[in-house]
């Protein structure tokens, strides 16, 4: 727990850092540019394709009915459009967690390293493109999941449970791999990932509350279709930010234990190879060398 908090407070401390602001901008501009593309040359097209889908559904053309009879005139201009919304808010978060893991996470565990573990040696267990497909991976799993429990979310403990579950078990992932890729090697890291599993998946399921937060922006309803440009600006900002502190309270932690993990293991090899400490005998010798000849000294 001592491990879990120091790294937490280091991470929010390393957040202000200049260098980690700015490293900040690169994933920014690049989903919130990628957004603004997708919406210019798909936004209607999508739109068009959900309403007519939902056009196609008597059940849902009778609940609107119903809803425009009691006064909520105006329902289904808006419904198409929060429908895309809400289908393009989860590919806005993996977009934004592949960009902060690879445009940020690299440069994050230099800083922390050349910052605080400058003696830690670095063994390079996994390089860039087992990075990159491991995210991958990851990245098709939790869509697969969201994908399969998307019916559960219609019940509203679940909507509010499963898509953090699932977003803090990717940021876990790869996260956790990032942070150890570059000092830790293969088995080092199969180790410690194994042996602190728990520490880190609550990491990971508490950035990914957090990554549910910006979410919120868009439960403004139709006020937030008005709004849309500058909430994909303010969304994708939190989200980098958010996975920007993951990324270093991840940093912090697997560097940290990292560092203790083989301080105990050299200190279990060196009794194993038969290296004791000196005796008593060895240490009188020398405390007689080191110390003024004393009145029964000879010369």
């Amino acid at each position: 727990m001592t491990l879990f908090l120091d790294a937490f407070w280091r991470a929010l401390a390393y957040c202000l850092h200049p260098r980690v602001i700015l490293l900040s901008l690169a994933p920014l501009l690049l989903t919130a540019g990628l957004c603004f593309a997708l919406g210019w040359f798909y936004w209607e097209a999508a739109v068009d394709a959900v309403d007519t889908w939902l056009r196609g559904w008597a059940l849902v053309n009778a609940f609107t009915l119903w809803l425009e009879s009691m006064g909520a005139t105006g329902l289904r201009a808006v419904m198409a459009p929060l429908i895309v919304v809400a289908l393009a808010v989860p590919v806005i978060v993996v977009v934004s967690l592949m960009a902060v893991s690879a445009l940020m996470t690299p440069a994050l565990v230099r800083l922390v390293g050349a910052r605080r573990f400058p003696q830690l040696a670095r063994r390079q267990g996994e390089s860039f493109w087992r990075s990159l497909l491991w995210m991958l991976g990851h990245t098709l799993a939790a869509l697969a999941a969201l994908v399969v429990s998307l019916p559960l979310w219609l019940i509203p403990p679940l909507a509010l449970v499963l898509p953090p579950l699932i977003w803090g078990w990717l940021t876990y992932r790869v996260m956790a791999f990032d942070a150890l890729a570059e000092h830790a090697e293969r088995a080092e890291r199969r180790a410690l990932m194994r042996e602190h599993r728990w520490p880190l998946l609550g990491m990971g399921l508490l950035c990914g509350y957090l990554g549910a937060a910006p979410a919120l922006l868009w439960a403004l309803g139709a006020v937030a279709l008005i709004l849309a440009p500058l909430l994909v600006v303010v969304s994708v900002w939190l989200y980098t930010l958010v996975f920007a502190f993951s990324s270093l309270w991840f940093t912090h932690y697997a560097l940290a234990a990292l560092e203790r993990w083989r301080s105990q293991r050299e200190d279990q090899i060196l009794p194993a190879e038969g290296i004791a400490a000196p005796g008593p005998e060895a240490v009188r010798a020398a405390g007689l060398l080191d110390a003024p000849p004393g009145p029964h000294a000879p010369g």
